[in-house]
């Protein structure tokens, strides 16, 4: 099945990946804050909107008006794929956690499975993760998220915010070891003049060869796109 490709609809994205994500991979995109984690999850949804496919996105920070909202700035207007039940979009309540992880454990494969959802998006497991305050718990939660997801056939995206002292490992260190995938999304803003240089590594992707080389990238008014050709200097 590894075979397979899901595009992510990223433009240079798809090419780094030699055709875009393996099928039922769980791949976590982590970044710090503005680096557009929940924009690339919003787009890979979008492209599997395209494409007919139906799609979740689970989010533990916006309510649905915002996310809407924020997918219309980017010219994706997700009303016609949330009227026709082909897309699904469901805020948990980071506040009540023992519900919320109830409710993972018990609905979300029947839920992905009733709705034949080929791709899905949870923003952010760092917020999911923040619910458990013993690392032990953390971990099984996280692994018990990821096996009910595998077991769904989607491709599943996680988004992540990364330490502050360490823009190479996600919050709580857990979810890269457990993920298929990892996206690394970094801004560096010490380039001359100022600017933020916004740059998009592969950092591990299983069952695929993939480039490794670091690509910048630009978050547009169509969304992100990696420039493949180019170089970061």
């Amino acid at each position: 099945m590894a075979s397979n490709r899901v595009k992510t609809g990223i433009s240079g994205l798809d090419e780094m990946l030699q055709g875009g994500l393996p099928e039922n991979h769980i791949v976590l995109v982590m970044g710090s804050f503005g680096t557009g984690k929940t924009t690339l999850g919003l787009q890979f949804l979008v492209e599997g909107l395209r494409q007919a496919e139906p799609c979740i996105f689970i989010s533990l920070e916006e309510d649905k008006d915002s996310i809407m909202k924020n997918a219309a700035t980017f010219g994706w207007d997700l009303t016609p794929a949330l009227e026709a039940k082909k897309l699904g979009i469901f805020k948990l309540e980071p506040s009540d956690a023992k519900t919320t992880i109830m409710r993972i454990k018990s609905d979300l494969p029947k839920f992905v499975k009733s709705f034949g959802a080929k791709r899905v998006v949870l923003d952010s497991v760092s917020l999911l993760n923040m619910m458990f305050s013993d690392e032990n718990e953390r971990r099984s939660n996280l692994f018990n998220l990821c096996q009910l997801l595998r077991t769904t056939g989607a491709t599943s995206v996680l988004t992540a915010e990364v330490k502050d002292d360490n823009p190479r490992s996600s919050r709580d260190g857990l979810a890269e070891y457990t993920a298929d995938g990892v996206l690394l999304l970094q801004s560096d803003e010490n380039k001359e003049g100022g600017e933020v240089q916004l740059t998009i590594r592969i950092m591990k992707m299983r069952r695929t060869a993939h480039s490794r080389r670091v690509k910048p990238y630009s978050i547009t008014d169509k969304g992100i796109v990696v420039h493949a050709g180019a170089d970061v200097f």
